[in-house]
């Protein structure tokens, strides 16, 4: 199973830029989504459908912000839009499919860049969705927790640990809450595979971030650790030029 997460910062924006080329050469089984910023009507559906994936979106209630979808061409057995608390799902940051005993989520963890509210937001998401989490996997023990975590874990992860060290996105109390995340039983996929620096999937717009690769890894597959012996591999795409971030690649049998 070949499993791509992508922040596209735009489905529409995106498609404009070549999605739908880039889809047909990478050819994954499933595509998940984060920052659609789109209402279900405003998304060419057939257009998916003719490349042979059903697709399941879970939008914001405010237009032009957030989102989430999977885009799949295995037959999910189920599909469930939200975690049951209003206060993220009116954002649209939680979708998940189930295929036999295995759990795919593509999720959207709230930025807290735009000010102190956003920034206590971001902490009372992050301590519910562990705790929503955590109950999940006691029902479905093989999950596979993908998306735009908007964390990096570690100062390898960043392109400027020091100036960014008071910064969200890589602040202590965030960087914890991922040591303790991984440490309750998840295994991030690309740093099982690959430990080499400078190895980003977020750039921002200004002074030439992406050209000069002054990046942020913060898009990840995390898997429960029941699932390590199926890992084959994990890939960054930074060549995908779409949005301002770039998709991560899952092989996973």
């Amino acid at each position: 199973m070949r499993i791509v997460t992508y922040n596209v910062n735009g489905i529409r924006a995106a498609i404009q830029k070549g999605l739908f080329y880039w889809i047909k050469a990478v050819n994954p089984d499933i595509i998940l989504l984060q920052e659609t910023k789109a209402q279900p009507e405003q998304i060419p559906v057939l257009d998916f459908e003719m490349m042979g994936y059903r697709t399941y979106w879970h939008s914001a209630q405010k237009k032009g912000y957030s989102g989430v979808a999977i885009l799949t061409g295995i037959n999910p057995d189920r599909v469930v839009s939200g975690m049951g608390i209003k206060a993220y799902d009116d954002e649209g940051r939680f979708i998940r499919a189930d295929y036999g005993d295995v759990s795919i989520v593509s999720v959207y963890h709230p930025s807290g860049s735009s000010g102190d509210h956003r920034q206590e937001f971001k902490m009372r998401w992050l301590d519910d969705f562990y705790d929503y989490v955590h109950d999940l996997k006691k029902q479905r023990p093989n999950l596979i927790i993908s998306g735009d975590y908007n964390i990096c874990h570690k100062p390898i992860d960043i392109h400027d640990p020091v100036r960014n060290a008071t910064v969200s996105g890589f602040l202590p109390e965030e960087r914890e809450w991922m040591t303790k995340y991984i440490d309750s039983g998840f295994i991030d996929t690309f740093r099982h595979f690959n430990q080499e620096p400078h190895q980003y999937t977020w750039w921002s717009f200004r002074a030439g971030a992406r050209a000069r690769n002054l990046g942020w890894r913060i898009d990840y597959h995390m898997t429960t650790r029941s699932l390590e012996s199926q890992l084959r591999n994990a890939v960054i795409m930074p060549d995908a030029m779409h949005s301002d971030h770039c998709p991560v690649l899952l092989d996973i049998y």
